[in-house]
């Protein structure tokens, strides 16, 4: 027989067992005050994440596609950015001086400019890329980061919309998205998420004031959070209530929202949830470009088969309420291949025949230097020397730039520039 106090000791084990909720909330507590304290320890003193990668003259060359003496001539006569100077005596420059460069650059050769700085003109209608799929680990948020990364190191001016409730994208631009402060607190600590511009009641906020800078130039993000899953909570109510209001029904409200934004930038990417809610439904409705990124294996293939039948069936069912779903390109990415994996030939063999130019040619491979970055929470683009190995570093970026590149000219051919 058990005695009083072991029974009360193990009644008050069970009670304890039996409340999830606080346990819960304990262990959520806990990780986030220890992510945040990473944060603190690996970007010091301020929290804040900066760009610390430099670019030497032959980075310069190829960025801009400009000779190497005439960087050196703007050195000698002290025009335009000076360089720093590395330990070997190099000329550096760093990523805001890169895009002082390019509009010094810009002035000086009117015919060169639109090269130099292709800002969006007259006629050009924004860009709106999505970048989805409802099964987890298809690299969504990958394709996301690099493809901005490169656009912003091209010249673009871009916003990233992060609206997948796990805020991926949120923490590799070094938001702790957790961390869900409310206007009036510290402006640079804010996390008000795209759901704050969508919402249907009066606390909806323009989505200009929930627009934030980042680190890296030529970047603007909105950040993601849980909060985004309010907006599938709330969508449902709206519609039984009709409720209605300047930003139109759920699949309108994200493409209304941008637009009142439009003119501060040339392109738009949307890393959107894995699943085929409300949100996702409104960023192919504002969507110009999608690419549905797919790994070349059985399972993920016929996950995304799910996806694209039931979007088809969705879409079908809105389009029947006035509803219209055009893009300029639709587009597969290969990702995470490996080319000696021969089951994944076969299956990206597979998606190839039966789409053919709708797949991109170029694929994102599978690379120790993607996950590495990953760790370190950035991209192949902000990889400082040392941190990744050399070759495996070489061979991703060149697959990224491939992808990227290939994004690009898709956009360029819809604004019909040249080149």
């Amino acid at each position: 027989m058990r005695n009083r106090q072991e029974i009360e000791m193990l009644a008050g084990e069970m009670d304890s067992a039996k409340d999830t909720t606080a346990k819960i909330g304990d262990f959520t507590q806990r990780l986030s005050d220890k992510l945040q304290s990473m944060r603190e320890m690996t970007y010091p003193p301020e929290a804040r994440k900066s760009y610390g990668r430099t670019f030497s003259t032959l980075d310069l060359v190829r960025l801009l596609g400009i000779p190497e003496s005439t960087l050196r001539a703007l050195t000698l006569d002290g025009k335009g950015p000076q360089p720093l100077r590395a330990e070997n005596n190099r000329r550096i420059y760093t990523i805001e001086q890169v895009w002082e460069l390019r509009k010094y650059l810009a002035e000086q050769r009117p015919d060169d400019a639109l090269r130099l700085l292709p800002h969006r003109r007259a006629g050009e209608h924004l860009q709106v890329i999505a970048c989805a799929n409802f099964k987890g680990g298809s690299s969504k948020t990958t394709t996301s980061v690099h493809l901005a990364h490169y656009l912003a190191l091209q010249g673009y001016r871009v916003l990233c919309i992060d609206l997948d409730p796990q805020a991926s994208l949120t923490t590799t631009f070094g938001i702790q998205p957790d961390r869900d402060l409310r206007s009036g607190e510290d402006e640079d600590e804010r996390t008000d998420t795209a759901y704050d511009a969508l919402r249907y009641d009066n606390n909806r906020v323009l989505l200009r004031d929930v627009v934030r800078k980042t680190y890296f130039p030529g970047i603007d993000l909105v950040p993601g959070n849980l909060r985004l899953m309010d907006f599938e909570y709330d969508t449902p109510n709206a519609l039984v209530n009709r409720t209605t209001d300047e930003l139109g029904l759920f699949f309108q409200r994200l493409d209304a929202a941008i637009r009142t934004v439009e003119d501060d930038y040339d392109l738009v990417i949307l890393d959107t949830p894995p699943s085929l809610g409300y949100t996702t439904l409104a960023s192919l409705y504002a969507a110009t470009g999608l690419i549905i990124t797919v790994h070349p294996a059985m399972l993920d293939i016929s996950s995304c088969a799910q996806f694209l039948k039931m979007i088809a069936d969705v879409t079908a069912t809105l389009s029947e309420g006035g509803a219209r779903f055009e893009h300029d390109f639709v587009k597969f990415l290969m990702t995470r291949v490996n080319p000696n994996d021969a089951p994944q030939k076969i299956m990206a063999g597979t998606m190839r025949s039966l789409f053919g130019k709708d797949v991109l040619v170029a694929e994102a491979v599978e690379s120790t230097a993607v996950a590495s970055a990953g760790v370190a929470k950035k991209s192949l683009y902000e990889v400082e020397p040392g941190e990744v190995g050399r070759e495996p570093l070489k061979r991703a970026l060149e697959s990224a730039d491939q992808v990227n590149g290939e994004i690009l000219d898709l956009i360029k051919s819809v604004w019909r520039r040249q080149g």
